[in-house]
């Protein structure tokens, strides 16, 4: 029996961190439990009537976050808010899959223009690893807004 799994990220900033990954990935932010937002609403607006609606103190309210993805297709985020930095490199990380059966200099192309994309919502350049046929068909490697690293691929 297969299992789903949720990508967790440890964050000083759980709601920062989830609208970068919103706007990477084109995730969406859920609802709080039990409220219909409708649409044109954001979700967002709609946790910060549930917080306080619910006496959730104000040093709780950024606790944590979620996305989803509105295809149902990938795995759910969630970012909590952890007191500690980032010490040392990620032992697992996100590919991002964007430049999708390209080769080549198209590809590479591709993944220029989302790095551009990218740095413009937050993340950083940390380096290009160049096509090395068969073994590797390139990609760019990345930090997001706290320091998590990822990849274009």
């Amino acid at each position: 029996m297969s299992r789903t799994i949720q990508v967790t990220f440890d964050a000083h900033d759980p709601r920062t961190l989830s609208i970068f990954w919103r706007d990477a990935l084109g995730y969406v932010h859920p609802g709080p439990p039990g409220v219909t937002v409708a649409p044109g609403t954001d979700p967002l607006e709609a946790w910060d009537e549930f917080l306080e609606r619910n006496n959730v103190p104000l040093e709780r309210r950024n606790a944590a976050s979620a996305l989803e993805d509105p295809d149902g297709t990938g795995p759910r985020l969630f970012f909590q808010q952890v007191p500690e930095d980032k010490v040392a490199k990620n032992r697992v990380h996100l590919d991002v899959r964007a430049a999708p059966g390209l080769d080549g200099d198209d590809r590479m192309s591709a993944l220029e223009k989302e790095c551009d994309r990218l740095v413009s919502l937050g993340a950083e350049r940390v380096s290009r690893s160049e096509p090395a046929p068969p073994m590797s068909a390139g990609f760019i490697v990345m930090t997001d807004p706290e320091g998590n690293e990822f990849c274009l691929d």
